[in-house]
């Protein structure tokens, strides 16, 4: 329904606008989440209870989950994206807009699926960040969404495997900032990262440079 009322008008319209508008939807169902729901943080039973010792090295049950149901979402995406004839059509949109709809792919169709996957990613990630925290409120997708936004960066936007990659970057990151007692600085130092990599290489890990003809 979002991406029918909000989105499918603004088809040709700049990247900006695409942009200004997620940002106002996302302002728009924080604030309606609050008014339905209540703005106070819910806590709740742990969904995956438990640990697991590996030596001296002890691990939650939720991280583990989070680790296979991670790289399993991320292999699935890789093969739909690389390997399907929906995901040929999806990269085709992505290089050229118009040269794609000449060769008979369908806009809205195609980029109705990749919003329809990109929600599911975010449920999944929903989820399971549910599991490790136990806790939930309408705001608490905010700073996710912009660390989501700095690990596609810091891999390469474009690339998958390198989204995958800054995302553990970031959180080995912030551990190691929690782990010196520095945890009131974690979100400041993954702000700091996006800054020096757009400075050092603005194409991430795994980007690579796109030349255009003119």
């Amino acid at each position: 329904v979002i991406e029918k009322v909000a989105y499918t008008p603004l088809r040709k319209a700049p990247r900006l606008s695409l942009l200004i508008t997620a940002i106002g939807i996302s302002f728009l169902l924080e604030n309606g989440a609050q008014l339905l729901f209540g703005s106070d943080t819910k806590s709740m039973d742990p969904i995956v209870p438990g640990n697991i010792s590996l030596g001296s090295v002890t691990i939650s049950n939720a991280a583990l989950l989070t680790i296979i149901v991670t790289i399993i979402a991320m292999a699935a995406l890789t093969v739909v994206v690389q390997k399907t004839k929906l995901g040929k059509a999806m990269r085709a949109v992505s290089e050229d807009m118009g040269a794609a709809q000449l060769m008979g792919i369908s806009l809205n169709r195609t980029i109705s699926f990749t919003f329809a996957i990109g929600s599911a990613l975010a449920g999944i990630g929903s989820v399971l960040y549910l599991c490790a925290y136990q806790q939930a409120s309408p705001t608490m997708g905010s700073m996710l969404g912009l660390k989501a936004f700095v690990a596609a960066v810091l891999g390469g936007i474009g690339s998958i495997p390198g989204a995958m990659i800054g995302g553990f970057a970031i959180g080995l990151l912030e551990a190691l900032v929690s782990a010196v007692g520095l945890s009131i600085w974690k979100d400041g130092v993954v702000f700091a990262i996006l800054i020096v990599v757009l400075l050092v290489k603005p194409t991430g890990i795994l980007g690579r440079p796109q030349t255009e003809k003119v």
